[in-house]
């Protein structure tokens, strides 16, 4: 028989049956939140792989389309590659569960997350994120758990609510993920709308204080049901060999080696450093098996302990010291909106392009509401920016999540559809790379869409602040724009995008098992002088405001309101009119259901007609409305003349000249150009025009 446990969370009930299902894996929890069902399981290998120096950590989030009723799309109809927001959630569980895990453990795991039925109410993201934890507490792999995560939005009088259903979730001003153990912080996730750095702190901390009801809810369970964790072989460096190689390279040695704002320079030490101590170790093979793990951590503990006792960075600059910046904007031609941000070796040109709203991006995924995307930013990071080569296979989960940030960033501050009624695409190219290239995209991103004409409310810039702990909660170092070195070896990348008014972003990694509050809210406050002194004195200068109108090269948009009832007038019978005015002038038009008509072209004159098209053909006609058209049909009684495409007036033969005429064709001919006024009702009641009654130029 199963058991399941059950407890209260955000009004409604999360359960999990442990014991239905999936037996052989080394923990499963059968997760129930609402109607949202997702299996969690946690599955470790027996031994490590030949070969493997680092711990083998995959975190899976699979979305079926059965979940909600719905049939997978293409030729085989199955499930394709993981959804963008199946990577953003894997990653969101793997963050704050890596530091959990023994450091020196080298066994695979894999963390699987099924999701089976989606209830909109109850998102499947979080129902994952705890499954996994508590999978992995009652299992017998090794961890240092348990952990609970909690989401976070906002109502409309700006109150916190507990886990938001995803309607509350999509349009809320606050989207915050928040990871704890039972006793602190270890990842935080945010979306904002320009939310301050104190009403963020709140929100963090409500969060945090929900987390401590799911960690006890767990150790009940795991007390029941926890299995004995299993033992493993250490692959931790002996002490031995650190004493070993400081006879060889002592410790001012090492400090020298790492000391340069130049990673070349250091690569090249360290190089020197690993030949000389790989001659001393020759004739020992254990030595020299360890060498490249034992040589990773000797660096480590010299870095540290220089920022952590001396206040000394690897590149000389002040704790709260940001590299120096660069900016410039147009350094693309013909694009429709370019910037370059370097902040010391961290380099990213971003380039926008604008393109009608017809062309955004369309997101189904498992829930009831189809999304659509008109701002997207995405973000590459090719070997060459670190020197290295490697062939491009496409973006990873580290380059989605990078672009994901870099956007999120951003939302907040772009204009309405209805005030730049344009898709806009930013795409981040890193050029070079030494930490925090996430920031550099946000940065660039900004002062390149300013350089397109997007009309953003205001800049915003981002910066990542670095940690490092000594033996004790109050023996830390708070690090401003760490370089690589620093991300490496330190214990945190606590990232922040804002405006002057507030947070538009947060995303925090960390190696230890969590932050305490007097760190997050340091980290917070450094965060917001750091990103204000970049805009004033660097981005501002390159470019201080939106441009006034978008690049020449990029498409001009109109926009026209029209009756909703007079759609179809304007597409026609299966396209024929709307596809005719795009073809007469060359614009590409777009309807929206509430009749909002988007005009899109590079000509402004063919912009103009096609504006007039669609105006007559949305008019309800009156007598001494004047119209210009086209002689499209001769009768014995008159003519007919188009004056838009799908729109005809007939002329009888006595309104087309002064005199009297036996036959049409005497006076006109088809195709002619002619102009008319509208006299009013026929004896039918339809409406008549004529030309001889029409202004003469």
């Amino acid at each position: 028989m199963f058991r399941t446990y059950s407890i209260e969370v955000g009004g409604r009930t999360l359960s999990v049956d442990i014991g239905r299902v999936s037996a052989q894996a080394n923990g499963a929890a059968f997760m129930h939140y609402g109607d949202t069902t997702v299996l969690s399981t946690a599955t470790a290998s027996e031994k490590p792989r030949d070969g493997i120096d680092f711990f083998p950590l995959s975190v899976e989030y699979e979305e079926k389309y059965y979940a909600v009723g719905k049939m997978p799309g293409g030729f085989n109809k199955r499930e394709g590659k993981a959804s963008e927001n199946a990577i953003l959630t894997s990653r969101v569980i793997d963050r704050p569960m890596r530091p959990l895990f023994p450091k020196d453990y080298r066994n695979d795991v894999t963390l699987n997350n099924l999701v089976m039925s989606v209830d909109t109410e109850c998102r499947p993201e979080l129902v994952a994120m705890i499954g996994s934890a508590l999978a992995t507490c009652i299992s017998d792999i090794p961890f240092d758990g348990p952990c609970a995560m909690t989401q976070i939005g906002l109502d409309e009088e700006g109150n916190f609510i507990i886990n938001p259903g995803q309607e509350q979730w999509d349009n809320g001003d606050l989207k915050l993920t928040v990871a704890s153990t039972s006793k602190k912080v270890i990842m935080i996730e945010a979306g904002a709308n320009e939310i301050p750095e104190s009403k963020m702190l709140e929100a963090i901390y409500t969060a945090h204080d929900q987390n401590q009801k799911l960690i006890e809810w767990i150790n009940d369970i795991v007390k029941k049901e926890g299995k004995e964790k299993h033992g493993y072989d250490s692959y931790a460096v002996p002490e031995e060999l650190f004493d070993a190689m400081k006879k060889v390279v002592s410790p001012e040695e090492m400090e020298k080696a790492v000391f340069t704002d130049e990673k070349q320079v250091r690569e090249a030490n360290m190089s020197a450093v690993r030949e000389k101590l790989a001659e001393a170790f020759a004739e020992n093979e254990d030595y020299l098996a360890r060498l490249d793990e034992a040589l990773y951590q000797y660096q480590k503990k010299t870095v540290r302990k220089m920022i952590l006792k001396d206040h000394k960075r690897p590149d000389g600059r002040e704790i709260t010291q940001i590299r120096p910046l660069a900016a410039e904007v147009d350094i693309i031609p013909r694009v429709h909106g370019s910037a370059m941000f370097t902040r010391g070796q961290t380099q990213i040109c971003n380039v926008v392009t604008l393109a009608p709203l017809s062309e955004a991006q369309r997101v189904e995924g498992l829930d009831d509401f189809v999304k659509t995307k008109r701002y997207i930013h995405q973000y590459n990071f090719p070997a060459y920016s670190v020197g290295e080569t490697k062939v491009s296979r496409g973006p990873g989960r580290r380059e989605i999540g990078h672009g994901a940030l870099a956007e999120r960033a951003l939302l907040p501050v772009l204009p309405s559809e209805e005030e730049f009624p344009y898709s806009i695409r930013a795409v981040s190219e890193t050029f070079e790379s030494n930490g925090s290239t996430s920031m550099a995209s946000t940065c660039a991103s900004c002062m390149s869409l300013m350089a397109a004409g997007v009309p953003i409310k205001k800049m915003v810039a981002g910066i990542s602040c670095g940690l490092v702990t000594g033996d004790t909660d109050d023996d830390f170092v708070l690090l401003t724009d760490i370089q690589g070195l620093e991300d490496f070896f330190g214990d945190m990348d606590f990232k922040v995008t804002g405006t002057t008014d507030g947070i538009t972003a947060i995303q925090m990694d960390i190696k230890i098992h969590g932050l305490t509050r007097d760190i997050v809210e340091g980290a917070i406050a450094r965060c917001r002088d750091a990103r204000l002194f970049i805009m004033e004195n660097c981005m501002k200068k390159a470019i201080a405001e939106p441009r006034s109108d978008v690049n020449a090269y990029a498409p001009k948009i109109d926009m026209i309101q029209i009756d909703p009832e007079k759609i179809g007038d304007v597409i026609g019978q299966r396209g024929k009119t709307i596809n005719e005015i795009q073809d007469r002038t060359g614009v590409k038009l777009d309807i929206t259901e509430e009749g909002c008509v988007s005009i899109c072209g590079s000509d402004r004159a063919a912009m103009d007609e096609a504006k007039r098209m669609v105006e007559i053909i949305v008019t309800d006609y009156e007598a001494g409305q004047v119209f210009e058209g086209t002689v499209v049909s001769i009768k014995d009684f008159g003519c007919f003349v188009e004056f838009a495409p799908g729109k005809e007036g007939m002329v009888h033969i006595s309104r087309i000249v002064e005199r009297r005429i036996n036959k049409v064709e005497d006076v006109l001919s088809i195709g002619d150009k002619v102009k008319v006024v509208c006299i009013g009702k026929d004896k039918t009641g339809k409406m008549s025009f004529s030309i001889k009654d029409a202004p003469k130029d």
